[in-house]
């Protein structure tokens, strides 16, 4: 930072809270905490300023983002239209030991996981977190893809925050889903971290390397389980969704119209977190039934866990799986046991007998066809002969049939 800026920045009471330090030209230099903003100067900020800035970091990538070398902080830049610098973003970036414990059971577990949640909440402090964890403490061969050098920090060595991680850094961002598949492929990792997997190209890439067994840990643009599942480019990532055109026999089964939405596959990451804010994240620990229960216009309950200064406090239980839906809908009143059913006889006139059979056979109801008047519990008949013959219709009745 320029001198003065420096100064400035030094006489802030919490400045181990600054989030980021934002230079626009001819604007007053803003320094950001969690819950508020201030400027550290009347003066606005100047093209020497900038460059001051500029010429003491690392070189702008193709996503105009720089860092400083062995350090975890990124610098993003916004040019004019002639490709000058006129703004700058300098994000503090901090390896903040224990974060990951309220997630370790999830992390230990070997199963994939995907964390979303809006910038600032710490979704790539867990990342870097993740990757110490189960490199140093577990023993794993970790992989980390780092697009934009966050994760592992700027330079080529490095940063100790990623423990015995391995970093692999990507020239350019449309390359990442490449160097995702080339960590496979060529370095035989047992784990793989991602940050921000955005594209469509990426979800494929990550789909390949979970369908290896290969267990993903990784962050995706969006907020919420919903947002993502209706994403077009990212619902992969989740299993994906189609329309699918049921008979009329599954659709009535259902209860639904015909046309229904439908997961194509089973989802690349087995557990989803929502980070809500530092202290608070909501774990959905089976995705495939929260995507079809979604789907089914089901609200599915995540796990609900608060951060504890002793680890961490479960406050909302998950709901249960969801259940599959019975192969054929039961006729039988609910608090009514199978095996306590009575096997109705059914007497038909004017009734195809063949139909009838065909339908208590698909339908699975507990019935017969009774030959005679005198043998069944009901009679079946239709509307047209109960008008064309209402005495053959009344003898029925006065045997006591419905």
């Amino acid at each position: 930072m320029p001198p003065h800026i420096r100064d400035a920045l030094h006489h802030q009471a919490d400045l181990r809270n600054l989030i980021e330090v934002v230079l626009d030209l001819g604007r007053p230099p803003e320094a950001r905490f969690p819950n508020r903003a201030i400027n550290m100067s009347d003066s606005p900020i100047t093209r020497e300023d900038l460059d001051y800035v500029t010429h003491r970091v690392g070189a702008f990538t193709q996503d105009n983002r720089a860092g400083i070398e062995r350090t975890l902080h990124r610098i993003s830049a916004i040019r004019n239209r002639r490709d000058s610098v006129v703004g700058l973003t300098c994000r503090v970036g901090r390896a903040v030991f224990g974060t990951v414990d309220i997630l370790r059971d999830v992390i230990e577990s070997g199963k994939s996981l995907l964390l979303l949640g809006r910038p600032g909440v710490g979704k790539t402090t867990l990342l870097r977190e993740s990757a110490r964890v189960l490199s140093t403490e577990l023993v794993k061969r970790v992989i980390i893809v780092d697009t934009s050098n966050e994760i592992g920090g700027d330079g080529d060595i490095a940063h100790p925050g990623i423990g015995a991680s391995r970093r692999m850094q990507v020239p350019r961002p449309d390359l990442q889903h490449a160097v995702m598949i080339e960590a496979v492929e060529n370095h035989m990792p047992e784990v793989i971290v991602i940050d921000e997997i955005g594209t469509e190209a990426e979800a494929l890439a990550a789909r390949t390397i979970a369908e290896r067994g290969v267990q993903l840990i990784a962050t995706a643009h969006g907020q919420t389980l919903d947002n993502l599942l209706m994403n077009p480019t990212l619902s992969d990532l989740l299993g994906g969704i189609h329309a699918v055109t049921l008979s009329d026999e599954e659709a009535r089964r259902r209860g639904t119209q015909k046309t229904v939405l439908e997961r194509k596959a089973p989802p690349t990451f087995d557990t989803l977190v929502e980070i809500r804010n530092r202290e608070e994240l909501s774990v959905y620990h089976e995705t495939s039934s929260v995507v079809d229960a979604f789907l089914r216009g089901r609200s599915a309950r995540p796990e609900v866990r608060l951060r504890k200064a002793d680890g961490y406090e479960v406050v909302g239980q998950a709901a249960a799986a969801i259940p599959e839906l019975p192969k054929h809908r039961d006729r039988e009143r609910p608090s009514q046991a199978p095996s306590a059913r009575k096997t109705m006889c059914i007497y038909p006139y004017g009734v195809s007998k063949d139909r009838l059979l065909r339908a208590i056979t698909d339908l699975q109801v507990s019935a017969t066809i009774a030959k005679t008047p005198k043998d069944a519990d009901i009679a079946l008949t239709l509307k047209a002969h109960e008008k064309r013959q209402p005495r053959t219709v009344k003898d029925l009745e006065d045997l006591g049939l419905e």
